[in-house]
């Protein structure tokens, strides 16, 4: 079983953006050490909790400061940007760090009404535009022109494409293209096997030869089932709190416990447990086991939202030691 990160840089409360991002780069060389083979950066805006806001950034610092890890983007919201300014950082990325360059796009708006439109400049909503901005981004890492164009710098290989989604439509696409597919079990989790088995069924060879298929997920393994659920409080109340547009920093155990919560709040808790794997090493072995059989994925993409970050350390030491 093939283990990946997916980092969306979530602030610990008491700490900074800066101390967040210097972190972030040491468990990138820290993976790196413990055998991990790729390194992925989400990207969310107008949030106080999260501080990946520019990937390809994130990027190019991680590919620097290690030798071997692929780097990539889980990931950039392409209805938002130009395709062409895209591919040619992708390219630039690239041209640096040949053949570890991974790029993951999506089609989220990237946060409220507002957000969007400032991230696209007032350009009116391009949602629905994705796919063929998707086709058009393709064209352009591999070198063929688009409006009479072509990306440049032009690479020997071009960089790994893949789109995300949360189902079946855009599992669709995906295959269509040929290109990867990351599914969000961590944001839906009820529908992965069928987007996978539309995938891998329909997939055309087009940016890549073969599918690739990967699954992202929640994953905070413990010393012990007690232990993983202890700090999974953490955790519990960061994802709440965010869904429900509030402090989006992660708290600590201490203060999860100590908040308030309503009889809502515990069964949405309990539905968001869903989208993750919580329990020390055995547990989270055969639960990771039960789901690759379910979805015949090629590799996991690990995120882990907890405040403390030398357990967030210690749970993916003891996650990669597993497989």
């Amino acid at each position: 079983m093939k283990l990946g990160i997916l980092e969306q840089m979530p602030t610990p409360k008491g700490k900074t953006a800066e101390d967040t991002v210097k972190e972030t780069i040491s468990l990138a060389q820290y993976a790196e050490q413990l055998g991990y083979k790729r390194f992925w950066f989400a990207e969310h805006h107008a949030t106080k909790g999260m501080a990946s806001s520019a990937p390809e950034i994130m990027m190019a610092a991680v590919a620097s400061r290690t030798k071997q890890m692929h780097v990539g983007s889980g990931g950039i919201l392409l209805p938002q940007y130009s395709p062409y300014k895209v591919a040619a950082q992708l390219l630039q990325l690239q041209a640096l760090f040949p053949g570890r360059i991974e790029a993951g796009v999506g089609r989220s708006p990237g946060g409220g009404e507002r957000v969007r439109s400032a991230l696209a400049d007032g350009k009116e909503n391009q949602l629905s535009a994705y796919p063929e901005k998707l086709e058009t981004l393709v064209r352009y890492v591999h070198g063929q022109q688009s409006n009479g164009v072509r990306a440049t710098p032009r690479t020997s290989t071009p960089p790994s494409i893949y789109s995300l989604g949360l189902g079946e439509n855009s599992a669709e696409v995906a295959a269509r293209l040929g290109v990867g597919y990351v599914y969000g079990h961590f944001i839906e989790p009820t529908r992965g096997q069928a987007a996978h088995q539309i995938y891998r069924q329909q997939f055309a060879p087009g940016n890549l030869n073969a599918p690739h298929a990967l699954t992202a997920i929640f994953v905070i393994c413990g010393a012990s089932d007690a232990h993983a659920e202890e700090l999974a409080t953490s955790q519990d109340m960061w994802l709440l709190r965010t869904e429900k547009g509030l402090d989006s920093r992660v708290p600590s155990v201490e203060e999860a416990k100590a908040a308030k919560k309503t009889e809502r709040d515990q069964q949405k808790i309990q539905e968001n447990r869903r989208r993750m794997i919580i329990g020390g090493p055995e547990t989270v072995r055969k639960q990771l086991c039960y789901l690759s059989d379910l979805y015949h994925n090629d590799e996991w993409l690990i995120l882990t939202n907890i405040h403390d970050f030398h357990e967030k350390r210690r749970s993916f030491e003891r996650l990669i030691s597993l497989f």
